[in-house]
């Protein structure tokens, strides 16, 4: 008799831990794993004495299956998905469900979700964040796809889901096609900058001679107020943590900074959309120069920057730094709304922006104290074009730019590099300028390649030509899009 609520394919850490999270919960799970003495071993394990039934082949899980059939893949995203759902597609009938449940890409499941349903099966791509402890005890999860699959899916995945507010959980639907992963892509984005924020803050600090107990109570002390979040907690942990031999853990690990492809996923989207998303795609940058370490080391017997080292008041200096993460965090999460703004409109997906810094307020890595303050600010707006607009974030933005502009200025003047920091506020003045010097690059591209230029005296859409040499003549180029 078929008694496994859903299915659950890939036995690595994220696929045993959200298994023994839906146990926990409840739910008789059936597993698969490719290799499948990694079941046996996870059965005599982490699921001795559970519900979790073992199987060897994907004909055996789908037979343990109720209808409708629920089979999630936490599996290597791209054609390894493929190939599962290839196998998958002869054992199900019309109206089960596959769960993508990786980190794939946003147009991968748009194709997916198009291509199964024309067999009748639903599928939904679904982004889960929290990691390790956050796919065991409850992590962020952002399911889109196939809506009609929704209802099925809503008891598993609301249930083992990270709880927030007044116990409401971090999971629900996003939207058709590939919007769930799409919204998990930024989300990742933002934890980029988000973490590179937090290194050059550590970076400046240790430039600056503070040790690692100072900097650990200082994390600590922020992650008190306006900074509070997952990353600056755990960075404070990591700081007060010693190898071996007693002496900071974090100096022995190599600056080479590894990174699975969402970041930069983020930064080609942003491009495609012609969305601003400086500083997310400074901090993939970031890991990129990281990892070129053995230039680096060569560079720096070569290359002279300044000799200078902060000599300015160092409680200023720490005081700086909060302000200046805490305006440059707040406008990594308005570029990513951005992003999820005008793609939302590309694809008629409708998000729900509110909806979603409240699925981000547990279980997830961006988790911190001022989602609530984003949810408020859609709630009381909906159209908002940009939550740095919204009073509160006006407020706080005008509070913080001060200390935020000497801290960048500290580290520019010490040669320690903080991109993102920059980045942020450099958007963050671009943003509010009423006038920027692009009518100078219009008129270089109408000089070069006659592209015409719009006029202040005239409407907006109207495109004039200038013969700039006297012998250009009078026709211009297509038009490009500003």
């Amino acid at each position: 008799m078929s008694a496994a609520d859903i299915g659950l394919i890939g036995l690595a850490v994220m696929g045993q831990n959200l298994v023994m999270n839906m146990n926990d919960h409840g739910f008789n799970v059936a597993v698969f794993n490719r290799t499948t003495e990694k079941v046996d071993q996870f059965l005599a394990s982490a699921a001795r004495d559970s519900r979790v039934t073992g199987t060897h082949s994907l004909e055996e899980l789908v037979s343990q299956l109720k209808a409708p059939r629920r089979v999630m893949l936490m599996v290597k995203a791209g054609e390894v998905v493929d190939a599962y759902i290839a196998q998958l597609l002869p054992l199900l009938e019309a109206g089960d469900i596959i769960i993508d449940g990786g980190n794939s890409l946003y147009s991968d499941t748009e194709r997916r979700v198009a291509e199964l349903s024309r067999a009748g099966i639903h599928f939904v791509g679904t982004g889960v964040s929290g990691g390790e402890e956050g796919a065991r005890h409850g992590p962020s999860i952002m399911p889109g796809g196939s809506a009609a699959a929704w209802p099925a899916m809503r008891p598993i995945l609301q249930a083992i889901a990270a709880r927030a507010g007044d116990n409401e959980p971090c999971c629900d639907w996003v939207g058709n096609g590939g919007a769930g992963h799409y919204v998990k892509m930024v989300h990742n984005g933002i934890e980029y900058g988000d973490m590179q924020l937090i290194a050059e803050a550590y970076h400046l600090l240790l430039s600056s001679g503070f040790d690692y107990p100072e900097m650990q109570r200082i994390f600590a002390r922020w992650n008190e107020g306006v900074l509070n979040s997952y990353l600056v907690e755990i960075t404070a942990d990591i700081l007060g943590t010693a190898d071996d031999d007693g002496s900071p853990l974090l100096e022995n690990i190599l600056d080479a900074a590894g990174q699975k492809g969402t970041g930069k996923w983020a930064g080609v989207s942003a491009l495609e959309h012609g969305i601003p998303l400086t500083l997310i795609t400074e901090s993939v940058f970031g890991r990129c120069i990281s990892a070129l370490k053995n230039q680096r080391l060569a560079a720096a017997d070569r290359l002279i920057g300044p000799q200078s080292t902060y000599e300015g008041d160092k409680e200023m200096l720490v005081s700086d730094l909060e302000q200046a993460l805490y305006a440059a965090k707040i406008v990594s999460y308005a570029q990513g709304f951005m992003l999820l703004r005008e793609a939302s409109t590309a694809n008629n997906w409708d998000l729900d922006y509110r909806a979603i810094a409240l699925l981000w307020r547990g279980g997830c890595i961006i988790r911190s104290v001022f989602l609530q303050d984003i949810a408020t600010a859609y709630e009381n707006n909906e159209a908002l074009d940009n939550i740095l607009l919204d009073e509160f974030f006006v407020e706080a933005m005008t509070g913080a730019q001060t200390g935020w502009r000497r801290a960048v200025v500290a580290a520019v003047e010490c040669g320690v590099p903080v991109p993102c920091l920059s980045a942020g506020l450099t958007f963050y003045d671009s943003y509010r300028a009423a006038r920027l010097p692009a009518n100078l690059i219009q008129a270089q591209r109408d000089y070069f390649g006659a592209h015409t230029y719009e006029r202040t005296d005239k409407p907006r859409g109207e495109f004039f030509h200038t013969d700039w040499t006297g012998h250009g003549g009078d026709v211009s180029s297509t038009q490009y899009e500003v």
